[in-house]
């Protein structure tokens, strides 16, 4: 898996503090409220933002990744993710795919005999696949075949406020191994150009302090309804 972060909105955090400011601001015109926007204010303005939890300004900044070297079955469930978010996919339609590359789950390495058929399988796969092509089979035909393993690349762009809801699920421990790779990855990339603005993203216990997965939960946070029985025994008292 190769990430790399393209491109992002210039001073991210700058940004997020004027959205949040122009609605209460007595400025004429935003080159009198970009003057007001100091560093100690900017990031009184961003904390305050995030404590809140009013957070629609996140959509203002954006961040654009490259993405390559991961399996179908990812992009399956990265492109669940549509709100504030955009794709743009390499084409099995009208790319060969002869040759492919293709995933091999960590679960299979320690288990030499089940991985050893994985890998067969997927090889007698990219045979078939030569062969239709090359019978006269259109590529987007021929595809049907391949399996979920087989790479994959992609540009994707996310808002701050998408990222924040990208992490929060896919950076749980309950997450699917690869995506939650991916995940990890660009919010360490984003960390990287604002600190400020990706300090707490991670998984909801990261983020909010407990869990939503209920029963499912790994017990790293207590869940929603831990949370609730504490805050009606608070109410009650």
């Amino acid at each position: 898996m190769k990430v790399t972060l393209l491109t992002h909105t210039p001073n991210p955090e700058k940004v997020i503090a004027m959205a949040a400011n122009i609605c209460y601001s007595s400025a004429e015109d935003v080159d009198k409220l970009a003057e007001t926007m100091t560093e100690d204010k900017v990031k009184k303005l961003v904390k305050g933002i995030l404590n809140s939890g009013h957070t629609s300004v996140l959509e203002h900044v954006s961040f654009t990744f490259a993405v390559e070297g991961v399996s179908r079955a990812l992009l399956a469930q990265a492109t669940r993710h549509r709100a504030g978010v955009s794709y743009s996919v390499r084409s099995q339609r009208y790319i060969s795919e002869d040759q492919f590359n293709f995933i091999v789950p960590k679960s299979l390495a320690p288990r030499n005999d089940e991985r050893l058929e994985y890998i067969q399988t997927i090889n007698k796969i990219k045979k078939t696949y030569d062969d239709l092509v090359d019978s006269g089979v259109k590529k987007e035909d021929a595809r049907m075949i391949l399996p979920n393993a087989a790479h994959t690349r992609f540009i994707v762009t996310m808002n701050a406020r998408a990222l924040a809801h990208w992490a929060e699920l896919r950076m749980c421990s309950r997450a699917q191994t690869e995506v939650r790779q991916l995940a990890t990855e660009m919010i360490r990339l984003c960390k990287e150009v604002s600190p400020l603005i990706f300090e707490n993203m991670g998984p909801t216990c990261v983020s909010k302090g407990f869990c939503p997965e209920g029963s499912h939960s790994c017990g790293a946070a207590p869940t929603i309804n831990e949370v609730m029985a504490v805050y009606k025994e608070y109410k009650q008292a």
